[in-house]
């Protein structure tokens, strides 16, 4: 086993269906498209094409699904990270009703792919939206009513502070909230690997531990790595948070930042059902966001926590724990069995990053925190396109991305005084 690649030891990898190691890329190899990233974005462009009749190679540095696709929270949430009335008032109300057609659009094809290739991932519907505060109270309810009446989408309700004290037991939540039966959860690694063995079996080829270290875009377009290499027509670039120094054009678009989760020993269906009364996941409205759900064996698998460092905190259960108290602290003597970390590419405007680099090239990264249905989309909008079907990625174009201030070298420090910035506003 290559353990410098190993799986971090979650609760995700701990119960993932049809794990397999795969043979990294040696010598030369050719084909119509190579995908850098085996995470969702990959793995959907990947499938798509290959069921449109295209020879695909899928190059992964690690493990399938070794990134944020394979550690995330698990939510599949509607929408993009900028609530609707956001949308509305940055973009306008036309392309605002298109990037939710194109949200609804990923939730579909998450929902859709699963059903397809019976790829069991513990899906479950229900998505909650839940403040602390009772002054958000009227933005619960205003987005709410524009989502029901502007965009015709009667699948979420809003709930009032009483009843998220009921379905939650936390005094941590004394303001209202929205619940999404649109919405969903699920295990991410396996929803990952279940795409990876309907693409193999469509004839897409995956290599593992087979790190890009350079590409061209000429034609064709040559990407190396240390042992081998592909000619294609076509190259995706679908690396995300960990997309270094790959292509800098796209680097200083987005910044990696680390997220952390933990999960609980099993409970009983009395103690889940107190915390979680609907079986849903929930996420509330801090800037640090908390975040959490019930697995299938009865786990709180709770995400959360504050870290402005590159590298991840030395004790992760403590660390989380911490966070995991504030809003449970009657879980106090509950163990923590597994504690993990991953990287997310957030943008500056938190939009995802859609889009053609050079006329060979594709790329989509920059999901800030909505990875599941965002990143299925993205794989399936930038197939579409290098399949002649540019109309989806033409309403991703119209999305225009900021530069982090600084580039790659400085980004960094202005980020990480801003986070300490919007830390401070949490808790006041």
């Amino acid at each position: 086993m290559r353990e410098s690649i190993e799986y971090p030891d979650s609760y995700y990898y701990h119960t993932a269906s049809n794990l397999k190691e795969r043979s990294s890329l040696n010598g030369s190899h050719t084909a119509d498209i190579c995908v850098i990233g085996a995470g969702y974005t990959g793995l959907l462009t990947a499938l798509n094409l290959s069921e449109r009749g295209y020879d695909v190679t899928v190059l992964e540095a690690n493990r399938l699904a070794w990134g944020a696709s394979g550690r995330n929270g698990g939510q599949v949430g509607s929408g993009h990270n900028k609530k609707i009335h956001e949308l509305e008032k940055d973009y306008g109300k036309s392309l605002a009703n298109e990037l939710w057609q194109l949200s609804e659009y990923g939730k579909s094809i998450v929902k859709t792919r699963i059903e397809k290739h019976e790829i069991d991932c513990d899906l479950k519907v229900g998505n909650a939206s839940v403040s602390n505060d009772r002054d958000d109270d009227h933005h619960h309810k205003e987005y709410v009513e524009k989502l029901n009446t502007d965009y015709g989408y009667d699948l979420v309700r809003y709930i009032n502070p009483e009843e998220v004290r009921e379905m939650f037991h936390s005094s941590y939540f004394d303001g209202g909230g929205s619940l999404d039966m649109g919405g969903a959860h699920l295990h991410p690694l396996n929803y990952a690997l279940g795409l990876a063995k309907a693409a193999e079996d469509s004839g897409v080829k995956i290599y593992e531990d087979s790190r890009v270290t350079s590409y061209s875009n000429g034609s064709p377009c040559i990407v190396k790595t240390k042992q081998g290499e592909v000619k294609a027509n076509h190259v995706v670039l679908a690396c995300n948070g960990y997309l270094d120094n790959l292509e800098n054009k796209l680097a200083v678009k987005i910044m990696p930042i680390n997220n952390f989760i933990l999960a609980t020993e099993p409970m009983s269906e009395e103690e889940v059902r107190y915390i979680n009364r609907d079986d849903v996941c929930v996420h509330d409205n801090k800037f640090h966001v908390h975040y959490f759900r019930i697995s299938q064996d009865n786990r709180l698998l709770f995400g959360g926590g504050e870290s402005y460092a590159r590298n991840f905190p030395n004790d992760l259960k403590s660390y989380v724990r911490k966070t995991m108290l504030d809003v449970y602290p009657h879980l106090h003597d509950k163990k923590i069995d597994y504690a993990w970390g991953g990287t997310i590419g957030v943008t500056v405007n938190r939009m995802p990053h859609v889009g053609r680099l050079h006329t060979n090239v594709y790329f989509a990264h920059g999901y800030s925190g909505h990875g599941v249905a965002m990143a299925s989309l993205a794989g399936t909008v930038l197939a579409e396109a290098i399949d002649g079907s540019v109309s989806n990625l033409d309403i991703f174009s119209k999305i225009k991305i900021p530069t982090f201030p600084g580039g790659t070298l400085l980004r960094w420090p202005g980020f990480y005084l801003g986070m300490l910035y919007y830390a401070l506003r949490d808790r006041l």
